[in-house]
């Protein structure tokens, strides 16, 4: 029986802009599989649909070189299990299987894949159900990047890449239907897999939010109206803040903070606004300096919880143990 709200065809909850449907994919690697394989896939999905994570399920992080295997697929215009609202514009993205895509944890973070004729590297954007660890299923673009296609399945490594250049700061997005009673934000454009989400409004506290499997973070009864605080950690212990966060549904505002770079110092904080300040013109009678205000736009202050030099060694934080 499905769960309500879920669509019987895909793992993430009906309406998401992410979801598609499992026969839109086209999965080279299935040609030829076995009762055994379908087996374990139909097994894998029907634990995916449970809700619960596999155990010990964490993204690819680190320094960690993987070894395995990659196929290939097209999302066919869709943003994947990680709903993004479209794949990136180079259409370089990857799906990965249960035990690494984490339950979302994976969403939004970069691997670098090595095979045959190269390397590429990729944004983790989708679940492949029947993926073992091990087995990545790249994009066609990407696929190609590293082998020939006519190949089908390839062995490759890979490996995180930590604070990857990125163009712009972080993005958020709220979902269709969050409103001031129910508080359903997706981060975009972090770079590193993210740790912990948090939101506040305005004269509150921080409530910690809870990462669904579709890539939005929840809080249950809300914030009020907004416009909002959100708190973000990559599993590195790199954290932003962004202020005057609104409730726009489905409309991606974006910030100038980052969690990628080498970032600025504590309490720092970068406000880009829609106009300069203006200044009337001195005259030769005294006139005080009148500032008209920038329009609000989101404002952030970025708290760097160490160096990059640090990470570059660490172990990601919250790192199962298996």
């Amino acid at each position: 029986m499905t769960a309500p709200g879920t669509d019987p065809e895909n793992d993430t909850p009906a309406g998401d802009s992410g979801t598609h449907r499992s026969n839109r994919r086209i999965r080279h690697w299935l040609a030829g599989a076995g009762v055994t394989a379908l087996a374990a896939v139909l097994g894998i999905t029907l634990a995916l649909r449970s809700g619960a994570a596999p155990a010990c399920a964490a993204p690819p992080t680190g320094n960690t070189v993987h070894k395995g295997k990659a196929t290939f697929y097209d999302s066919a215009g869709s943003g994947g299990n990680c709903s993004f609202p479209s794949p990136p514009a180079d259409r370089l993205y990857v799906a990965l299987g249960p035990s690494e895509y984490a339950g979302a944890a994976a969403c939004g973070g970069y691997l670098e894949v090595s095979g045959p004729k190269g390397k590429v590297r990729v944004v983790v954007m989708d679940q492949c159900a029947g993926c073992a660890p091990g087995h990545i299923d790249l994009s066609d673009e990407a696929f190609a990047r590293i082998a020939d296609r006519a190949q089908g399945v390839v062995p490759v490594t890979y490996r995180a890449v930590m604070s990857p250049p990125l163009d712009g700061g972080l993005t958020f997005r709220m979902k269709d239907g969050a409103s001031q009673w129910w508080f359903a934000v997706q981060v975009g454009n972090h770079g590193n897999p993210l740790r912990s989400v948090e939101a506040k409004g305005p004269g509150g506290s921080f409530r910690a939010a809870a990462r669904q499997n579709y890539n939005y973070w929840i809080i249950e009864g809300g914030l009020g109206p907004g416009p909002y605080s959100i708190r973000v950690t990559d599993v590195y212990g790199r954290q932003a803040t962004a202020t005057n966060i609104r409730m726009l549904a489905e409309q991606v505002q974006r910030s100038t903070a980052s969690l990628a770079g080498p970032g600025t110092p504590a309490g720092t904080a970068r406000t880009s606004s829609s106009s300069p300040s203006a200044r009337p013109t001195p005259t030769a009678s005294p006139a005080p300096t009148v500032t008209i205000p920038p329009s609000p736009t989101p404002a952030e202050v970025i708290a760097p919880a160490t160096t990059l030099e640090a990470l570059a060694g660490a172990a990601p934080l919250g790192t199962p143990r298996c």
